[in-house]
């Protein structure tokens, strides 16, 4: 990326607005952020950091584990002054934290399908032992909330009847296909995250993340957002991969943020949420025909083959149900796709450099 913002200012002063008194529960805690370094990651740190300096009387501190595997260190430490914290760590090994620890966010993790193709073990192991020890944490401190980033992979490919897909859907995946590494590590972490809330009493919540985009995604992330973004700021041709009717539903980042937020401070402990968009759902093909909309010019298309480094038994649908979230963390997403794709096209003109990676 070029040295621009990994934020649009807009969506952290929106994001805090959602949250209304709920951030308040964070003045004088601690909070361990894993992957906070990455794309979820950054914006936890960032929105923390404006709690400190224009809402918070008592500052909130940090502790970011990250190993870099696919990040790198941003220009973060200019927002924080002190209680930043940094640990360079692989959470396949277990961490040692000394001192207090109120709130846990488990956002490591390795989410776009090419770098988990090109790294199986380490998927894996972030989301199973990264998890335990993380949990082994908690199990050890008296935490307020601990946030299992699952993922709504963990459906796999829903049946129709199943769409849009609720919480208590168990799932159609198999554990032998080139994205189990991803598929189930999550549905085992979410098992661990169940067991040490029920054993332990570890406040354990499990968020289930439908396709979350936005300013700060790597230009070199692979999936379908940033992918088309490079590939029209480059005046290349889109992309497709395989039909282009597999459909999807993607959530603005402001949306998932609160909604993450909300399932740490509100959510009920030992259970998951979806948090996502449910409308539109729209197809790959669809999807184009909105990012046409949005640059308001004809965008060439190509549908190709799946190359060889991205699994190819992708869900052919994938729809959020948000009644729980809903009920239960008075969750509801309000940026509907073209805005959202406005922004992102807006934040990348300065960022993208359109060239192939």
């Amino acid at each position: 990326m070029r040295n621009a913002p990994l934020f649009l200012e807009s969506d952290i002063k929106t994001i805090v607005e959602r949250l209304g008194q709920d951030a308040q529960q964070f003045a004088g805690q601690t909070v361990l952020v894993s992957g906070g370094h990455g794309f979820l990651g950054r914006h936890f740190l960032i929105v923390l950091a404006y709690l400190n300096e224009h809402l918070l009387k008592r500052r909130c501190r940090v502790i970011v584990v990250d190993n870099h595997i696919t990040s790198a260190a941003p220009l973060l430490k200019r927002a924080w002054r002190d209680g930043y914290r940094f640990i360079q760590h692989d959470l396949a090994r277990p961490l040692t934290i000394r001192g207090s620890v109120d709130y846990i966010i488990h956002a490591a993790g390795i989410a776009s399908p090419y770098y988990y193709r090109k790294y199986p073990l380490e998927t894996l192991e972030v989301a199973t032992l990264g998890t335990r020890h993380l949990l082994e944490i908690a199990r050890q401190r008296p935490v307020k909330g601990f946030l299992f980033f699952s993922s709504s992979e963990i459906y796999g490919n829903p049946d129709e009847k199943h769409i849009p897909t609720t919480e208590s859907y168990a799932g159609n995946v198999s554990c032998l296909g080139p994205r189990a590494c991803y598929d189930e590590s999550k549905r085992l972490g979410e098992t661990l995250c169940a067991v040490f809330h029920e054993e332990f009493g570890v406040p354990a919540t499990m968020v289930r993340p439908f396709n979350v985009y936005g300013p700060g995604m790597s230009e070199a992330d692979y999936r379908v957002i940033p992918n088309f973004t490079s590939r029209i700021i480059g005046r290349r041709p889109l992309h497709i991969y395989g039909t282009g009717k597999q459909t999807r539903t993607f959530c603005y980042i402001t949306d998932a943020i609160v909604g993450f937020f909300k399932a740490l401070l509100r959510g009920a402990r030992g259970q998951a949420y979806n948090i996502g968009n449910p409308s539109p759902e729209v197809s790959m093909l669809e999807l184009a025909k909105v990012f046409q909309r949005v640059v308001r010019r004809k965008l060439p298309l190509e549908v190709i083959e799946y190359p060889d480094a991205y699994p190819s038994d992708e869900p052919q649908r994938r729809c959020p149900d948000l009644s729980k979230a809903a009920r239960h963390l008075d969750y509801h997403p309000v940026v509907g796709l073209s805005e959202g794709l406005h922004r992102v096209m807006k934040w990348a003109e300065g960022v993208y450099t359109g060239s192939p990676f």
